[in-house]
């Protein structure tokens, strides 16, 4: 067992030959490693599959033996300092070398299908196969500074992925926004591992864990700026998984390829900051005012997170601040000190999400498709509806991830998110009203992106085939034409072709949105040649290589969940993921060895599940098929108004609706008060630098300058001139003496 543990160190470095190989084919052979560049992806995912099966091996034998694993490999050494590189396996490192390969394996196989049509096939791979091999590493570290410069790889790697389409302006900002961010998050994690250093002269954990385990408890240490020390650790956790307040970065970063939003949010960027907390919670937990801050920083972001996702229309914006609510939950956790919850919740989330954001690059791959269709355009729930039939695959399994979401059981985020909902009951009543009321918000928000994206009528117009005009789109008044002050006079019309009626839709944009050149893909027309001039151009089922890895996701958000059920079976005495985590938080044993039945379970999960079953009924009342259809909008206006009263008054509605379109103004506030205020700031430091500093080093210079001049005409070689100016001085420096004397 001891010989299998030996070879670890193989795990971010199997993949690495073919990212190598792809890189130096592009460098040294460009045309030739096009020409056969669809042939990396089976090597690609093989090696790959390689390091996942090898860390199922491993984790198989912690479950059964409970092991701990470290190498260390002297990289300096001298009088005073030693610093070592090596490879750590434990609970933690197996758990998301597993979450990494398979959710990485999934997103390869998707995007040899998604980015076959893209000229910068081959840059993607690369990027991304280093993208999962940063990760790998960052898991896998011994000691601090070893993760920190994992943590730079992946922060790279995400800023080149972010703005893959670097052509497009706003890839490019989006990308530099994302660097931006993380370096601020970045900086405090660097100050807060030198800190720990002075305090404990050690990088490596388990030195450093039992150095402050003696030092805090029994005053050792200054805990004023030990406490500052975490929270610069923890500052770096806050930008790499988006919590508030350096979430900005987050939905910015969807400009990049959807399989790469998928590897983000699920797998990766986000996750690093999630492990970090988890590598480093013995530290944290003797801190406690750390913890109330962690436990703060988590229940804010959920609570921001779900009410930013109530009006996006960009159906990847709309999963970003979803996953943003979730990290919130994943980060409460800890901070409440249910460890096993947060890693729980991170394995399950990361299935679902996976699973929903390779559904939605689908259902934007098939909206890419229609003739004359803009691609700027296709991630625009507005502008879809009525998908089902068209891609009832995709429609299914996005469903079903919509659900786990939402924390329907008995799909893998209901065991997971219900565990932290009690355990924050336990911890603090008014985290656990927010906590709950977020999954309301969170049931309402994810079926409102299913019910625009899948049901309803197709709200696009297609242009018949003629082979001369060009298709116009038109937007839909998802809050209703009477919410955004228009009258249904002079508005445009649009008329969808069906095979089975016809049906008039009324919008209220007269904007017509038209073919924009600068898209992040050359659009891929299709001709339909028949008999019948009104044949229609309507979205496609994706292929075969991008629909695997939606049912493989499907199943693992199916049956992933039963690995951390609470319920006493196959005679362990707990469940599977307690098991398998007794190494690593063996000062929790307490929580471990517990069995729920089954009426405590249901009594404790039904109020959450009815609170989601509330905002789903909710979103299928406003975005549902009778709203969507415009058939029955008195049904609606009924609910609306009561007595001639409304329920909600025009300026409450539409003051939510405009936080959560803008970000609740966020970004406004730091484009005013940190952009603009730091410009100011350089204007004001450049002034007084040009016109105080230099001004008084300048004018020296010149009034040295103007008073050599007039000494030089002084001397004109006459003794009575020289002894007229000294005795006019002498006599000058007498009758000031005497002045002051005198008064």
């Amino acid at each position: 067992m001891e010989h299998t543990y030996q070879y670890a160190w193989i795990i971010p470095f199997v993949p690495l030959p073919v990212t190598i190989s792809i890189g130096l084919g592009l460098l040294l052979i460009p045309t030739a490693a096009k020409n056969a560049r669809r042939m990396w992806t089976f090597p690609s995912v093989s090696l790959l599959s390689v390091v996942m099966v090898f860390s199922a091996h491993l984790s198989i034998y912690q479950i059964n033996g409970s092991y701990v694993y470290q190498y260390l490999c002297s990289w300096t050494i001298n009088n005073d300092f030693s610093f070592e590189f090596g490879h750590l396996i434990d609970p933690l490192s197996s758990i998301m070398s597993i979450l990494i390969t398979t959710v990485g394996i999934a997103v390869l196989f998707y995007s040899d299908n998604y980015m076959s049509h893209d000229q910068g096939y081959l840059r993607f791979f690369t990027s991304m196969s280093f993208f999962t091999i940063s990760m790998l590493g960052l898991v896998t570290s011994t000691n601090l500074v070893q993760i920190y410069i994992f943590w730079e790889l992946v922060g790279m790697c995400s800023y080149l992925l972010i703005g893959f389409w670097f052509t497009r302006p706003i890839a490019a900002n989006a990308c530099q926004k994302a660097f931006v961010t993380n370096r601020v998050g970045d900086f405090g994690l660097l100050l807060g591992i030198l800190g720990f250093y002075w305090i404990t002269g050690s990088f490596e954990f388990r030195e450093l864990f039992e150095i402050l385990n003696n030092l805090i408890p029994n005053n050792g240490v200054n805990y004023l700026f030990a406490t500052l020390c975490a929270f610069l650790l923890f500052v770096g956790a806050i930008a790499k998984s988006a919590q508030f307040p350096l979430h900005v970065w987050l939905p910015d970063a969807m400009e990049g390829p959807t399989p790469i939003s998928a590897l983000i949010h699920a797998a990766t960027m986000v996750a690093a900051g999630i492990f970090l907390v988890a590598r480093l919670f013995p530290l944290f937990r003797v801190i406690p005012h750390i913890m109330w801050l962690i436990s703060l920083v988590g229940i804010i972001t959920v609570l921001l997170g779900a009410t930013l996702s109530l009006a996006q229309r960009d159906i990847k914006r709309g999963l970003a601040y979803s996953t943003m609510s979730q990290l919130g939950y994943i980060m409460l956790a800890p901070g409440i000190g249910s460890f096993r919850a947060a890693l729980f919740h991170l394995i399950t989330h990361a299935y679902s999400k996976a699973l929903l954001f390779l559904g939605s690059g689908s259902v934007i791959h098939s909206m890419e498709s229609i003739v004359g269709y803009s691609p700027d355009k296709s991630q625009n729930m507005v502008l879809m509806g009525g998908l089902t039939k068209y891609v009832p695959i995709t429609k299914t399994t996005f469903y079903v991830g919509t659900l786990s979401l939402c924390g329907i059981p008995p799909l893998a985020c209901f065991w997971s998110k219900d565990e932290i909902l009690n355990d924050s009951w336990l911890y603090s009543p008014m985290f656990a009203i927010i906590a709950c009321s977020a999954v309301g918000l969170t049931a309402f928000y994810m079926f409102r992106i299913y019910l625009l994206t899948f049901e309803g009528h197709l709200r696009v117009q297609f242009q018949n085939y003629s082979g001369t005009k060009n298709s116009s789109l038109y937007s839909i008044p998802i809050w209703g034409n009477e919410g955004m002050g228009l009258s249904n006079k002079n508005l445009p019309f649009l008329v969808i072709n069906d095979n089975n009626n016809k049906e008039k839709l009324s919008f209220f944009s007269n904007k017509v949105y038209q073919m924009d050149g600068n898209v992040r893909n050359p659009v891929r027309f299709f001709s339909i040649y028949s008999g019948n001039k009104d044949t229609s151009i309507y979205p496609h089922e994706s292929d075969n290589t991008m629909l695997l890895p939606l049912l493989i996701l499907f199943l693992f958000t199916l049956f992933v969940g039963s690995i951390g059920i609470p319920f006493e079976r196959l005679g362990t005495g707990f469940d599977i993921l307690s098991k398998w985590l007794i190494p690593q938080i063996t000062f929790l044993q307490k929580e471990l060895n517990f069995s729920v039945d089954w009426y405590e379970f249901l009594k404790n999960s039904i109020f959450s599940v009815s609170i989601a079953c509330f905002g789903i009924f909710i979103a299928s009342l406003f975005y549902g098929p009778v709203y969507s259809s415009f058939q029955n909008l008195d049904l609606i206006n009924s609910f609306v108004k009561m007595s001639s009263k409304r329920i909600l008054s025009d300026r409450i509605k539409y003051g939510i609706y405009s936080w959560s379109y803008n970000r609740g103004y966020i970004d406004i506030f730091y484009a005013t008060f940190l952009i603009k205020g730091i410009r100011r700031l350089a204007l004001l430091t450049n002034f007084f630098d040009k016109r105080i500093i230099d001004g008084i080093t300048n004018n020296v210079g010149v009034t040295t300058f103007f008073a050599g001049e007039g000494i030089r005409y002084v001397g004109g070689g006459r003794i009575s001139s020289y002894l007229f100016i000294f005795l006019s001085c002498v006599l000058g420096f007498f009758f000031f003496l005497y002045y002051l004397n005198y008064f």
